[in-house]
């Protein structure tokens, strides 16, 4: 099932981004930087803030959350952008980052684009986002926290901008 989310789901959502965080980013970024950013980003305040907004699903099986999604609103282009999508490792690879991608494309029909940003080195998230559609639009260097890391762009296109064939 596939819901928004509550202040009831704060803990679930911190501990599922902890625990996603570390399985998909072990060996790529520091321990002291994730911990720092999860700490930071997802913390009671931040959540509460994520959900005023931002639009936050869940993604629960029987009765629990195993995952979650974060997108913005349409901005005045027409655009939305995804912030974060991380199922339980547990969870993955059985349908639940397509449920939520589905329920989000639901939310965003009248958008025309939804753009994502992905470590290069996310290989699991990058294949994920391609097989829903996802086109890759740039890649560039960056830091993180201090620690350089390299992010792929992609882009979804909802529906083109009027006028355009």
């Amino acid at each position: 099932m596939i819901r928004p989310m509550t202040s009831n789901d704060t803990r679930h959502v911190q501990h599922i981004a902890r625990k996603t965080w570390s399985a998909t980013y072990d060996g790529i970024i520091p321990v002291n930087i994730q911990s720092a950013f999860i700490d930071r980003s997802y913390s009671d305040a931040m959540m509460q803030m994520r959900m005023e907004k931002t639009i936050v699903l869940i993604a629960e099986c029987e009765g629990t959350p195993v995952g979650f999604a974060n997108f913005t609103k349409i901005d005045n282009d027409g655009d939305s952008e995804l912030t974060a999508m991380y199922i339980l490792p547990d969870h993955q690879h059985i349908g639940y980052g397509r449920k939520l991608f589905d329920y989000i494309l639901s939310m965003l029909s009248d958008a025309q684009q939804l753009f994502v940003y992905v470590d290069v080195q996310n290989q699991a998230g990058r294949a994920f986002y391609e097989k829903q559609g996802f086109e890759l639009l740039d890649v560039f260097g960056e830091l993180f926290d201090g620690h350089p890391v390299e992010t792929a762009q992609y882009v979804y296109t909802i529906q083109s901008p009027v006028g355009s064939y």
